[in-house]
């Protein structure tokens, strides 16, 4: 395993390798499509373990190598005010994305806003974010 690949870079080669599409990928792992080209585009840098498993288990591979590609989480947040996290929030469920930077290292942050359903199927918006420089991430 190359320690220079990225986890998209991983995931893409092992599909690819191993014949599938994405759509393939999607129906042997019971991710869906969106959630494969996040994670093939770079958009995704950690995986929840349930991800990880499920494309372990459609890739035949173990989890722990999609895991050695994952980014490594050693920001430390008492650095980073409640302020910045609550305002960046804000700005990506506004849409007002342009301006956002890494508090760390200054780099342009990529930002999503994922849809769930709460208890009583309600939408809940969550606004995340990640730096594609460093480790900085807002779940």
């Amino acid at each position: 395993m190359s320690e220079f690949k990225s986890l998209a870079e991983f995931i893409r080669e092992t599909r690819e390798k191993a014949g599938f599409s994405v759509i393939g990928l999607s129906k042997k792992s019971g991710l869906s499509v969106e959630e494969i080209e996040d994670i093939e585009a770079g958009k995704e840098l950690f995986l929840p373990s349930t991800v990880r498993q499920k494309l372990a288990k459609g890739l035949k591979v173990n989890p722990v190598d999609i895991k050695h590609f994952e980014r490594t989480i050693i920001v430390s947040y008492d650095k980073i005010s409640p302020e910045f996290i609550d305002g960046a929030k804000k700005a990506i469920l506004d849409g007002e994305t342009e301006n956002l930077r890494c508090p760390l290292c200054g780099s342009v942050l990529v930002t999503k806003i994922v849809r769930m359903l709460d208890l009583e199927n309600n939408i809940v918006c969550q606004p995340k974010a990640h730096c594609k420089k460093c480790s900085f991430q807002i779940k």
